[in-house]
């Protein structure tokens, strides 16, 4: 497996050996050992898939506040997305930072996102099936996000009107988003 480190300290992309053949490809998706070895120490305890229908589809951008915060690692099982973090950490020097990555079921690239990050992601594509480990469990109670379009980000969405739940459309500004990240 190669690690790939981001610009925000302690995220990261993770390539997967992929073995093809004419037949299709076998690859090993998570192995804790070699997890371990590559530096990636987190016992991830759940599994959550969603099915996106069509494109443009924007979720997020979601956390846990601590002592329910989530690592989360993602991958797209069929499709395409454009995943982005941002760093919540008031005492990061890349606080309020975002990078975005493009995460598919043809690079099969997973990305890690540490505790102390927002993520959300938009299709690309329609029928786009994301699968994420987590390292906590969800906790309704410290569940919280970020406005996907907040100017003070600046994010570079691939769409202008995405297609949004309810509550990803009120959540706050990062400036009046509830923190506990240092």
């Amino acid at each position: 497996m190669k690690v790939i480190p981001l610009q925000l300290q302690g995220a990261c992309i993770l390539e997967p050996v992929v073995h093809g053949d004419n037949r299709g490809f076998f690859m090993e998706s998570y192995n804790e050992e070699l997890m371990h070895k590559a530096g990636v120490n987190y016992k991830f305890i759940q599994d959550n898939q969603s099915l996106s229908s069509e494109v443009g589809v924007l979720r997020g951008l979601h956390y846990q506040l601590n002592p329910k915060a989530q690592t989360k690692l993602i991958r797209v099982l069929s499709g395409v997305i454009y995943d982005v973090i941002v760093d919540i950490r008031r005492n990061s020097p890349t606080f309020g930072q975002w990078v975005g990555v493009i995460l598919s079921e043809y690079n099969k690239r997973q990305l890690l996102v540490p505790k102390g990050f927002a993520h959300g992601f938009c299709t690309l594509v329609p029928n786009t099936q994301v699968l994420y480990k987590v390292d906590q469990y969800y906790s309704p109670e410290n569940d919280r996000g970020i406005l996907w379009s907040d100017p003070a980000l600046g994010i570079d969405w691939p769409v202008s009107t995405p297609v949004l739940s309810d509550k990803d459309g009120r959540h706050p500004l990062l400036k009046d988003a509830e923190l506990n990240f240092d």
